[in-house]
């Protein structure tokens, strides 16, 4: 970034921006974050204007009329639909800035690391096409792990784990780079189509995506808790067709998410084995930080470790942490690298 774009700066509100499948949030420069709301737009069909945004067009998903469809533009963390991404994030900056300055913001925006060229372009031309007067892209393991005030700029290997709506990304990162990242198209959306199916399966009845993410969220584990715990599913039964209410317990949710996080575990098991000797001693003494949505799934961080314990030649299970807000770590760390003009020149890919 040049020192002209830097004295701009000075003139317009700079954005940070975590473009979610599940979620997009903002930080604004010097007030912290201003946005969270769902990735979801409803367009109307007829005319392709969009009618609702964000948490109002939540809740119209799945109740619409024909003429009405509610639409989650981003896909496994990318662009799935370039028209209806341009309109939700012109619609969420003018939402932050209602009163704009004669400068347009300049707008970075979190990406996941295995995203191809032609994605990243998509990126960039819809935020730019979106009102930004220049685009800066992060990687959403490198902002997260700033976000999680893990030492990035540093020698030593710090491995974080980000499982988001659309994809977990597993990055060891060092001296301000990612030295090895995978990403898999297993995380928040995935689980909630497995608490879908499993329902249909065991119980006849067809839920839907918001019902089977309550689910999650209310009685979600990965272990065994001290107390069972149970929530209601609603649904139309399989059979008769008629409305339908169930009590599920967190034995079943377990059971539903068994694959997935076993997949989530394989991740981590790969990038622990494919490393340097040198960076897999560092991450033993440091332990794996996990962030996004998912990390809050009751007793992952145990179970992770637990199932790693195999890589410990004494037989001490791996340490394994979530961090303090797993759910803004991703945005609060691009904020903290736009406010950080000698980190950004590191870290920032465009």
């Amino acid at each position: 970034m040049s020192l002209y774009d830097r004295f701009l700066g000075l003139f317009s509100k700079d954005l940070a921006m975590d473009l979610g499948t599940a979620n997009t949030l903002i930080y604004v420069r010097n007030q912290g974050i201003v946005l969270d709301e769902p990735s979801i737009v409803a367009i109307d069909s007829r005319t392709g204007q969009p009618i609702a945004v964000g948490r109002q067009a939540k809740q119209m998903y799945g109740r619409t009329p024909s003429s009405i469809k509610a639409i989650r533009p981003m896909k496994d963390g990318v662009i799935a639909d370039f028209d209806v991404t341009k309109k939700m994030i012109t619609y969420f900056i003018d939402k932050v800035c209602k009163h704009r300055s004669l400068l347009n913001p300049r707008l970075m925006v979190c990406i996941p690391s295995g995203i191809t060229q032609v994605e990243k372009r998509a990126v960039i031309d819809s935020a730019k096409q979106a009102g930004a007067r220049k685009v800066l892209l992060i990687e959403e393991p490198m902002a997260a792990a700033v976000g999680a005030n893990l030492p990035v700029e540093g020698e030593a290997g710090c491995l974080i784990v980000d499982i988001g709506g659309g994809t977990t990304e597993a990055a060891i990162i060092s001296s301000s780079s990612i030295a090895y990242q995978e990403s898999l198209r297993v995380a928040g959306d995935g689980m909630d189509e497995d608490i879908m199916k499993f329902i249909r399966r065991e119980h006849n009845l067809v839920i839907g995506p918001y019902e089977a993410e309550s689910v999650k969220i209310k009685i979600g584990s990965v272990i065994s808790m001290k107390e069972s715990m149970t929530a209601i599913a609603r649904g139309k039964d399989l059979v008769s067709g008629i409305p339908k209410a169930i009590q599920v317990n967190d034995d079943e949710v377990r059971k539903a998410l068994e694959e997935s996080v076993k997949a989530i575990v394989d991740i981590i098991d790969r990038a622990l084995s494919r490393t340097s000797a040198e960076f897999a001693a560092d991450i033993f003494e440091r332990g794996v930080m996990l962030t996004g949505g998912g990390a809050l799934l009751r007793g992952l961080d145990v179970h992770i470790s637990q199932q790693l314990s195999r890589i410990t030649s004494n037989g001490t299970d791996l340490k394994v942490f979530v961090t303090r807000d797993p759910l803004k770590s991703v945005v609060l760390g691009a904020g903290k690298v736009l406010d950080n003009f000698k980190l950004m020149k590191k870290i920032c890919i465009s």
